[in-house]
């Protein structure tokens, strides 16, 4: 049961992102690419009657990772307290910038509302890929120093912002390290380019070719960033070779991330405006999947040799809660599968200035 669990958290984490995702890297559009009152709009347009359901998936993850893995909940949200509050405010900041920049129809309301919606976009992206980089290094589970443990309870850990080293190699590294950093880069390049898509799956005009024009240097970027953070990625030890060794099929995974990244490049200038869009899909499920397979069942690594890592199967629920948990995941997920079906048919297609969202 806990690997099926498992799959369950991981399929949700994936929905978020992919949904979620287009509406962050929307913000990071408005921010810095749509300069004209009819390019906002356009984004607007674009995320309008879907950014708020796509939120539905990151409850969702964490009611499932609650009911669960109560362990594994309880050690992340006390030992990552601080950066996890931030991220509440930055999606507070966020809300408001979509829904009160048209309240009062004067440039002095309009303008700090956007900037609120797009720089908290940016943080939102970058702190997500940030805690994905924190997942993949590993914690100093125990509090240990000099061979010691800081705190009675093994699966307690706190984290800094950042330590001196900045370094993911420390002792007691920090939230924010130089992996980190890379990997949050490489997640707001990520959606940045998989929004670019996604609006230009559901729109058309010059801003279309404008964003078309954008792909190539992102997607520069975001490769060099990537293969950063391989090469540091295969020197934790999180990484675990062997599960590669012994099932070669795992290799499936890095070889379609791959190909959703060329993809993503090839597609900038297709006529089939689903093809850029799948591709980033693609890369961006593929690539998480990589990411999860190389460590499973270990959830969050141990930076020390004294405590062991957080698994799936020390910090599951017990067997009855789960085979009880599995009955109503499956209800709430036919109901959430019906909503966003009827949302996507009811604007399918491109979305036209009647559809603006303000």
């Amino acid at each position: 049961m806990e690997v099926i669990w498992y799959v369950i958290l991981c399929f949700m984490l994936v929905m978020y992102i992919v949904l979620d995702g287009f509406d962050f890297g929307a913000g990071i559009i408005h921010l810095f690419f749509a300069k004209t009152d009819a390019e906002k709009k356009q984004v607007m347009r674009a995320i309008g009657p879907f950014w708020d359901g796509n939120e539905v998936w990151l409850v969702a993850f964490g009611g499932v990772l609650f009911a669960a893995f109560p362990t594994l909940y309880a050690s992340a949200f006390s030992g990552f307290y601080l950066p996890l509050i931030i991220i509440l405010w930055l999606f507070i900041f966020r809300a408001l910038g979509i829904e009160f920049t048209h309240l009062i129809n004067h440039e002095l309301w309009i303008k700090p509302w956007q900037k609120a919606f797009g720089i908290s976009s940016l943080l939102l992206a970058l702190f997500f890929g940030i805690a994905f980089g924190n997942v993949i290094r590993g914690v100093n589970l125990g509090g240990v120093e000099d061979g010691v443990a800081s705190f009675t309870n093994n699966y307690a850990f706190f984290t800094p912002l950042w330590d001196g080293s900045f370094s993911p190699f420390a002792e007691r590294p920090g939230v924010i390290d130089w992996f980190t950093i890379t990997i949050g880069l490489v997640a707001v390049l990520t959606l940045t380019i998989h929004a670019a898509y996604w609006i230009i799956l559901k729109t058309d005009g010059e801003f279309v070719k404008k964003l078309q024009s954008k792909i190539l240097p992102l997607w520069v970027a975001l490769v060099v960033l990537i293969a950063i953070s391989l090469l540091a990625f295969i020197t934790m030890k999180s990484f675990h070779k062997e599960l590669f060794s012994q099932h070669p099929s795992i290799y499936l995974l890095p070889f379609i991330a791959l190909l959703g990244l060329i993809g993503m490049l090839f597609a900038r200038n297709s006529k089939k405006s689903w093809l850029g869009f799948t591709a980033s899909t693609i890369f961006i499920i593929s690539g998480i999947g990589s990411a999860v397979a190389s460590m499973f069942p270990v959830v969050i690594p141990s930076t020390n040799s004294i405590i062991e890592s957080l698994t799936i199967y020390n910090t599951a629920s017990e067997t009855y809660a789960l085979e009880v948990g599995i009955i109503w995941w499956i209800i709430a997920f036919v109901l959430v599968v019906i909503y966003f079906t009827f949302v996507h048919r009811v604007f399918k297609g491109k979305l036209t200035e009647a559809h603006d969202y303000h």
